[in-house]
């Protein structure tokens, strides 16, 4: 009567180089590998998690069949991509509770190369789409995909995880936000084209600013950025006739000098009436004079600045992931004991049909013997019989529901089995 196991295999940035992490990614989708999965003899349920930074199979199997279950999935995803040298030094294993927990910590971006962010929770429900398409997920992994959606939305709700800036893009729109509050009718100035500026006006977009400028010396450059914002391209050039008109510039070009100086601003600055300004230096060596950030209403946030916020935010991310674990840890109990008691739900029916089978028979005898009583009191007859019966079948079933540090689930459920003879002949039980 032992419940299924539940198996998680799979690689990720932490254990595991990107050389190997790429032979192993499901370049091809998840159709394939499903279908292929669900002709394993040893398996029953699965799914299958593939990102830039994990693939992951999640299955269940008759835990006798633990050891035959790993092997069949290991030669069928991973053995033909790498040697049996790097499966055995890269693949990690986790069974029933810490499976369940490794899930929710994956959902809940607690296993994420940046603590917090959002992206993976999508990647994990879009993996469950084709999971369910297939329908290679039943009962027991429905019940824990759902549930590690549910627990990544409590730790989002209860904690700031992924309140705090942790990359250099993201604390350049934090900063940003600080000073105009609502950024819906800024316009961004992108000088240059530089990845973590890119990066900056994706979040700016996603802030739903107005519009995107793109200054480059290479104006075709500029062109096929500027249209990934919808936006317009100008030429490095008109770089101080757009300042009048923007109000967050993100500079990121390959100058070896200085592109913008301190006296450009002030006079700029007086044609804007003093509205301010919001500087974003990302380059290395920098394009903004520093003495820019003197002006009033100017300020002026280089690599270094940004570099600093990160780190402040990491630390606070970091308390902030000690609260996100121990919801982790009272979801995986709860997980813990439904799965517990899908153990116990066959001998718990089983016993209390037998009971009532017995109660049945043995008033249907009495009431036989008994003539001339009226409907109240067989009723009442039938009443006292169920109740007797309800009393006696209490303690079992609390044993069977109940923890026990030194009884196992199995042996319980073995127990009471062996006790009330639930595995001879139902027409023993009636005699």
């Amino acid at each position: 009567m032992h419940r299924d196991a539940i198996i998680l295999l799979g690689v990720n940035h932490k254990t595991t180089p990107l050389a190997v992490r790429e032979q192993l990614a499901l370049a091809g989708g998840y159709e394939d590998p499903l279908r292929d999965l669900g002709q394993l003899s040893a398996i029953k349920e699965h799914f299958l998690l593939s990102t830039c930074n994990r693939v992951e199979v999640l299955f269940t199997c008759a835990r006798e069949l633990v050891e035959d279950a790993k092997k069949q999935v290991l030669e069928l995803l991973f053995a033909s991509r790498v040697s049996q040298r790097e499966l055995q030094q890269y693949v990690y294993a986790h069974l029933d509770d810490r499976a369940v927990e490794h899930l929710f910590e994956v959902a809940s971006s607690l296993d994420s190369m940046i603590v917090g962010e959002a992206q993976i929770l999508g990647q994990l429900k879009e993996a469950y789409r084709f999971a369910s398409k297939h329908r290679s997920s039943g009962l027991v992994l429905n019940k824990l995909l759902h549930k590690s959606f549910s627990v990544a939305k409590r730790v989002r709700t209860e904690t700031r995880i992924g309140a705090s800036a942790v990359s250099i893009s993201f604390a350049a729109v934090e900063l940003a936000k600080k000073i105009f509050g609502n950024l819906t009718d800024k316009k961004v100035l992108l000088v240059g084209a530089g990845e973590m500026a890119e990066l900056a006006a994706e979040h700016l977009v996603g802030q739903g600013v107005a519009q995107v400028v793109v200054a480059n010396r290479t104006l075709e450059r500029a062109v096929k950025l500027a249209r990934c914002y919808n936006g317009k391209a100008v030429a490095l050039e008109e770089l101080l006739d757009q300042l009048e008109h923007v109000d967050i510039i993100i500079s990121s070009t390959g100058a070896t000098d200085l592109i913008l100086h301190k006296r450009d601003v002030r006079s700029v600055m007086r044609e804007r009436r003093n509205r301010p300004l919001f500087f974003i230096d990302i380059a290395v060596p920098r394009d903004l004079d520093p003495n820019i950030n003197e002006l009033d209403n100017v300020y002026l946030y280089d690599i270094d600045d940004l570099n600093n916020v990160v780190e402040l935010n990491k630390t606070e991310r970091d308390r902030e992931a000690l609260k996100a674990d121990r919801i982790v840890q009272e979801e995986v109990v709860k997980m813990h004991q439904w799965l517990e008691g899908m153990a116990t739900t066959p001998t718990i029916v089983e016993l209390r049909n037998m009971v009532n089978c017995l109660v049945e028979k043995e008033v249907a005898k009495t009431l036989g013997r008994l003539s001339g009583l009226n409907k109240n009191e067989q009723q009442a007859i039938e009443r006292m019989a169920t109740s007797i019966a309800n009393k006696i079948l209490h303690h079992p079933m609390q044993y069977l529901k109940t923890d026990h540090h030194c009884i196992s689930q199995s042996e319980r459920i073995g127990q009471v089995r062996n006790l009330f003879q639930l595995d001879h002949n139902k027409q023993d039980f009636a005699r």
